[in-house]
């Protein structure tokens, strides 16, 4: 979703997933708006973004979230890439923490890799893990997904972690999923 920027900082994401998760977290732990969330529309337009960001006047930081997929290495490694091209001392290896630099000409960016800077995975990994160890229904969602033969509700999935992560709510409405 495109928003009207207003702010000098910035945080690219790779969708419109991305940036809605990311407003419904700043709005449950009440993070002021100091920032826009800028939907890039995938990885390689959000690639594409940083070094002009970083060419924008008036930017002084820049936020990036994106997916590990199935490769976070590669993914680090690329990102790494385009961010010691901008001047940053960008470590071999991402911490485990995120990453937060200053360059010379004073900017700053920060880095997290879904779903938490060590795993492949993705955004839906990211909120699984939010979801309480006690939730009852996530078992019955994952125990669904392991049944190929089970259709789930005509849902069609791309990714697992999409899936189970979409279905979730889904099963707490729906008599068929949740009589068990």
């Amino acid at each position: 979703m495109r928003v009207k920027e207003k702010f000098t900082k910035k945080l690219l994401v790779e969708g419109n997933d991305d940036q809605h998760v990311i407003w419904a977290l700043c709005e449950k732990f009440k993070v002021a708006e100091t920032f826009d969330i800028i939907d890039c529309e995938g990885i390689d337009k959000l690639n594409e973004q940083i070094p002009v960001r970083f060419k924008q006047s008036g930017i002084d930081t820049l936020g990036i979230i994106i997916d590990a997929d199935t490769e976070i290495k590669n993914r680090w490694t690329s990102l790494k890439g385009l961010l010691s091209a901008q001047g940053f001392a960008v470590p071999d290896d991402l911490p485990p923490t995120g990453l937060v630099l200053k360059s010379e000409a004073n900017l700053k960016v920060g880095v997290w890799i879904m779903p938490n800077n060590n795993l492949n995975g993705m955004l839906e990994d990211f909120i699984s893990f939010l979801v309480p160890k006690e939730d009852k229904l996530l078992p019955i969602v994952h125990s669904v997904y392991s049944h190929q033969s089970v259709p789930v509700i005509l849902i069609k999935v791309y990714h697992p972690s999409l899936g189970k992560i979409d279905t979730h709510p889904l099963t707490k409405s729906t008599p068929i999923l949740s009589q068990n």
